[in-house]
């Protein structure tokens, strides 16, 4: 795999903590360089393979989890609710859509999260945005807003026991004849968590993350000659780009040229987020240029975060009917293009919250079980719902492209 050009060449990380003490960041920094990796280069390759499979249209990807994990909902249970919900959503679609379904958790690392704007005010007082539990806590006080680079440490573990605990389930499904596969995946938005993590495979000397499968960049962090994606054009885990309205089709081909210069299938995953009145009017082109430059990626969509609002009550939330209407204009897109819909990114959980609008949940029952530290999720009844409409769209539309 041909690597990108000098990290000098890229410019100043953005979105990153301005961390109090550089002592302090250099001794968690040496830490996490010395530990173990979350994840292993062979479980990447066969990610990468799994996701070849979705770009050439032979398989589908369900990606999903929390928007922003916690320590404090680090349990059993909630993983274990959250493990089925994935599952469950990916075998209404196999079914519908007679392949293999791809299963990727938003999960064991998703502990960081990009903000609009550095500081919050609240009656008079300012103190740095809540960036995740990686950085700093939720509560509204100097003490707990404060970056603290030893968190940076916590999420390595907490990390590292989800996954041990993903790894403990997967093989008790496994001894009752229900194997299973599941990845990991998380943005790669702190510099100074994923530098120290990545690792030389002895097998070929490539470098890879181990902190995760798959990792991805934002909307945000998505400039072709910015920081983020430097790193991850150095790196051999299979990769991802959110990519919003604003997105024009020479940028995607500049991040095809940093990322997946060699053309590999399941390198590189587009996960467009346009929102429901802009989805059938931007993706068209988008799509049609990149699949003309001979780009080989998977193409995914998050119907999520296009269609966010703020409730009467004060509580950002997110409508199903929107939120169906989303995938069905990127179905429609590429049923029309005869190009292949590779997949849904969502924001869920296992529990049952009430952040999202639908499937028995009103506007006035947002306070109820209110429990996200960043934006709504799908409860468990609102997935399931969605992957059957999904799976009805498909019968109805034949919006997959059947080899």
């Amino acid at each position: 795999m041909r690597m990108s050009i000098s990290s000098s060449t890229a410019s100043k990380p953005r979105h990153q903590p301005v961390w109090p003490d550089p002592v302090e960041l250099a001794t968690v920094v040496r830490r996490l360089a010395a530990g173990l990796p979350l994840v292993l280069p062979a479980e990447c390759d066969t990610l990468q393979r799994r996701l070849a499979a979705v770009a050439d249209g032979q398989a589908f990807l369900v990606q999903g989890g929390d928007c922003a994990e916690t320590f404090r909902d680090l349990s059993l249970d909630t993983l274990s609710r959250t493990m089925d919900t994935l599952f469950g959503t990916a075998d209404q679609l196999s079914e519908a859509m007679f392949r293999p379904v791809v299963v990727v958790a938003r999960l064991a690392g998703q502990y960081a999260k990009p903000r609009s704007q550095p500081v919050e005010t609240r009656g008079g007082v300012t103190l740095p945005s809540y960036m995740g539990d990686a950085v700093n806590g939720i509560e509204f006080t100097p003490e707990a807003r404060t970056p603290d680079p030893y968190r940076l440490a916590q999420a390595y573990a907490a990390s590292g026991a989800t996954l041990n605990a993903v790894r403990s389930l997967l093989a008790e499904a496994g001894a009752t004849g229900g194997g299973r596969e599941l990845y990991v995946s998380h943005e790669a938005l702190l510099l100074d968590y994923e530098r120290p993590l990545v690792r030389t495979d002895p097998r070929t000397g490539t470098r890879y993350s181990g902190s995760g499968h798959l990792l991805w960049v934002g909307e945000r962090t998505r400039a072709a000659d910015g920081a983020h994606i430097e790193f991850l054009s150095r790196i051999g885990n299979p990769l991802a780009v959110k990519v919003g309205p604003t997105a024009t089709a020479d940028e995607l081909l500049a991040l095809v040229e940093r990322l997946d210069p060699d053309r590999q299938p399941g390198r590189l995953t587009f996960i467009v987020r346009m929102g429901t009145d802009r989805v059938r009017r931007v993706l068209p082109d988008l799509v049609a240029k990149v699949t003309a430059a001979g780009a080989r990626v998977a193409w995914v969509t998050d119907p999520m975060h296009g269609n966010t609002f703020t409730a009467p009550s004060g509580h950002k939330a997110r409508d199903c009917a929107a939120i169906l209407d989303e995938v069905t204009g990127f179905f429609e897109v590429h049923r029309a293009l005869g190009t292949h819909a590779g997949g849904l990114h969502l924001e869920l959980t296992g529990s049952e919250v009430t952040e999202c609008v639908g499937a028995g949940v009103r506007l006035g029952d947002l306070s109820q079980r209110y429990r996200s530290a960043c934006d709504p999720r799908l409860n468990r009844l609102q997935a399931q719902e969605l992957a059957r409409q999904v799976s009805e769209l498909v019968t109805r539309l034949g919006a997959l492209q059947l080899p």
